[in-house]
C-alpha cells in the first residue's frame, strides 16, 4: 500500500489520513476535545480557531530513527502523544518560539511517559534526544487554524501564496468573495 512519510524529518511512520482515520477518529478528538481546551490554553495563537489538522504516527527504534534535531512544526500547536512500546532515552527538548530564536543553551527536557501527551505551540524549538533503548511510537497530531496560518505562513512568516490541494492541505484556506443574488438574465 502507498504510503508518505509523516512529516520531512521523520522516515518512519503513518499518515492518519491514509489509514482513513482522520474523519472517525482525528477530526472529533480536535473539535470535541482539543479546541476548547486549546482555546483555554492557547487563545492567543489561534487554540479557538483550529478547523485543520495533520496527524501521523512516528517510531523510533535502533537502526532507524533514534533521534529527531531541533525543529518547529508545521502547525499552530501541536500535540505529541508517547503510545509506547518499552524504551529508554528519547527525552524531548524544548527551547524559545523560532521567531524569536535564543542559543538554545539551556533547554526544557521532558521525559516522555506512554500514555501521556505534551502540548505545546508550533513555532516552539524543540526536538527529541537520542533512544537509548527499545522502541517509541507517538500520536503527533499538528493543530492548525486557519484564520492565522491566513495572514502569516508559519514556515516562511510571510503572506501566504496559496495553490490548490486535495483534502486539508496545509490549513489553509481561500477566502471567498462576497456574492449577491442577481439576475442573470438583466
Amino acid at each position: 500500500m502507498p504510503k508518505g512519510r509523516p512529516n520531512t524529518m521523520n522516515n518512519y511512520g503513518v499518515l492518519l489520513h491514509e489509514l482513513g482515520l482522520d474523519e472517525p477518529l482525528v477530526t472529533p478528538l480536535r473539535e470535541r476535545f482539543l479546541q476548547p481546551l486549546m482555546a483555554l490554553l492557547y487563545p492567543d495563537c489561534g487554540g479557538g480557531q483550529l478547523n485543520s489538522h495533520r496527524a501521523f504516527v512516528v517510531k523510533y527504534a535502533p537502526g532507524q530513527d533514534r533521534e529527531l534535531g531541533c525543529h518547529y512544526d508545521n502547525a499552530e500547536l501541536t500535540l505529541n502523544v508517547a503510545l509506547g512500546k518499552a524504551f529508554t532515552g528519547g527525552a524531548l527538548y524544548f527551547g524559545d518560539l523560532f521567531q524569536a530564536p535564543a542559543a538554545l543553551t539551556e533547554p526544557l527536557e521532558v521525559e516522555h511517559v506512554v500514555g501521556q501527551g505534551v502540548l505545546h505551540r508550533g513555532g516552539q524549538l524543540h526536538g527529541a534526544r537520542p533512544l537509548g533503548t527499545g522502541e517509541r511510537w507517538n500520536l503527533v497530531v499538528w493543530l492548525r487554524a486557519s484564520a492565522v496560518r491566513n495572514r502569516l505562513c508559519p514556515m516562511c512568516c510571510r503572506e501566504p501564496d496559496l495553490v490548490d490541494d486535495e483534502g486539508f492541505g496545509d490549513g489553509f484556506t481561500r477566502e471567498e468573495p462576497a456574492t449577491v443574488d442577481v439576475c442573470a438574465l438583466t
